[in-house]
């Protein structure tokens, strides 16, 4: 026999966190917790001016491009309309409910204004990566890549740093991409 789901309870009020909603086992949880992002302030405080508007924390710009490239959004664009409505995102970029997420244009203007003609980038993701692998999160023993235009090497360092910054600059080149056509 066919049922009808007769009651709409979109309405109902309950007392919930955030904090409750995010599965223990879901991925943002456990990058929360294998990372210590407090590294990035003193990295990017010389690009910030003691003056003018508080800004967005850039503990937040990074996260939402770890974000947007972890789980495989498109563009930065898409990423705010996810973070909008993805309870662990919010949750891993440390909002509530209510909280205003960032316009996607914030990011592009402070990725244009202090992020563009720096490795900070870079440096970023290389340490996050470090770090995870210090902790046994991540090994170079078994990596997937298209091989057509790859030459051979055995020196595993030598690809986990250039995968780095191969992967940053092609990230960066697909930000500034973006940048561009919305200035159309």
């Amino acid at each position: 026999m066919m049922s009808k789901n007769q009651i709409n309870e979109r309405d109902q009020i309950e007392m919930i966190t955030i904090e409750e909603l995010v599965p223990k086992d879901h991925l943002v949880r456990k990058l929360e917790s294998a990372i210590d992002y407090s590294f990035i302030y003193p990295l990017v405080e010389p690009l910030y001016s003691k003056l003018g508007r508080p800004s967005v924390d850039p503990v937040v710009l990074i996260k939402m491009t770890f974000v947007q490239y972890v789980f495989g959004i498109r563009s930065m664009r898409q990423t705010i309309k996810e973070i909008e409505t993805n309870m662990a995102y919010r949750w891993f970029l440390g909002f509530g409910f209510h909280s205003e997420v960032p316009h996607f244009s914030t990011f592009g203007k402070n990725y244009e204004r202090r992020f563009q003609d720096t490795d900070i980038f870079e440096q970023i993701f290389y340490r996050i990566l470090k770090e995870i692998a210090d902790k046994g999160l991540l090994s170079a023993d078994h990596v997937f890549i298209d091989s057509t235009h790859v030459k051979a090497s055995a020196n595993k360092r030598k690809f986990e740093k250039k995968m780095v910054r191969k992967e940053t600059r092609a990230y960066e080149a697909k930000l500034q991409e973006e940048l561009n056509q919305d200035r159309i």
